[in-house]
């Protein structure tokens, strides 16, 4: 899995070429009352690429998803997503923009087949009324053959046909995971966020998850922005990686830059605090 990766405008070992900026964060700060979660915090994520977020516990990156993906709207700073400067949002109207994500801890309707849940990514392409929809004849009938054939896409991409009609509270960890990777690319981001998508994985469940998102960013050329603990994964996955500690940010660079950081050794290390 080790694919050399480089920073934005440069070609990949892989043959890729980074784009430009996609979205840029200028001077981040989330405060929670006297609580201050973020300071100051400045990165861009380029497109094409994959970002990762790293840093201990409490750092910070959660947050920081947070205010990418329109849950929390920073009291300081300027968040800028293809060229615009977004002002408050909320986040059905971030993800409208082409930002989707999945959770930390799995957000999917258990009772619902995954097929059902996949179709859930479609909405924010759902342009039919409740009228056409309700009736289901012309516009609306024709609509939801095509998010159908988009869902059924992604299942087969995924690998997950066998269980595409399975209730998804019957499915293993793994596979839920997988799931919500389905449902966020059906809805055709520009921006995937990925909130420790190997969490609580096995070895070969990281393995799989590692690839699909490799393949999500190489052949849907979707820009991936990571949070994960795994170390290995990251150094691996990501062409850049940001690194925050007590909301702060104390690293940035290529995956080799930050691993011989000093700072970062320190923070993972736990030496680096007075």
């Amino acid at each position: 899995m080790n694919v050399a990766r480089n920073v934005a405008g440069e070609v990949t070992a892989d043959g890729r070429t980074l784009g430009g900026t996609l979205m840029d964060l200028r001077n981040i700060t989330l405060r929670f009352g006297g609580v201050t979660a973020i300071k100051d915090i400045s990165f861009d994520i380029r497109e094409g690429e994959i970002r990762a977020i790293i840093g201990p516990n409490g750092a910070g990156k959660s947050s920081m998803l947070n205010v990418i993906s329109g849950f929390y709207n920073p009291q300081e700073g300027e968040v800028w997503f293809r060229g615009d400067r977004r002002g408050p949002m909320r986040p059905y109207q971030v993800a409208r923009l082409g930002i989707a994500r999945t959770f930390q801890n799995i957000a999917l309707f258990d009772g619902m087949s995954v097929l059902d849940n996949i179709m859930t990514g479609r909405l924010t392409h759902t342009r039919s009324g409740l009228l056409d929809q309700a009736i289901w004849w012309g516009k609306a009938q024709r609509e939801e053959n095509a998010h159908r054939e988009k869902v059924e896409e992604i299942i087969d991409f995924l690998e997950i046909q066998r269980i595409r009609k399975t209730p998804v509270g019957r499915l293993p960890y793994g596979l839920k995971k997988r799931v919500e990777l389905a449902r966020a690319l059906a809805a055709e981001p520009k921006l995937l966020l990925l909130d420790e998508p190997m969490a609580g994985m096995n070895v070969e469940e990281k393995e799989d998850m590692s690839r699909y998102i490799l393949d999500v960013n190489d052949e849907f050329g979707t820009t991936v922005a990571l949070i994960e603990h795994d170390m290995g994964v990251v150094m691996d996955l990501s062409d850049r990686v940001v690194v925050m500690d007590y909301g702060r940010k104390i690293g940035d660079g290529t995956p080799s830059e930050v691993r011989n950081n000093q700072a970062v050794i320190d923070a993972y290390l736990g030496v680096a605090h007075d």
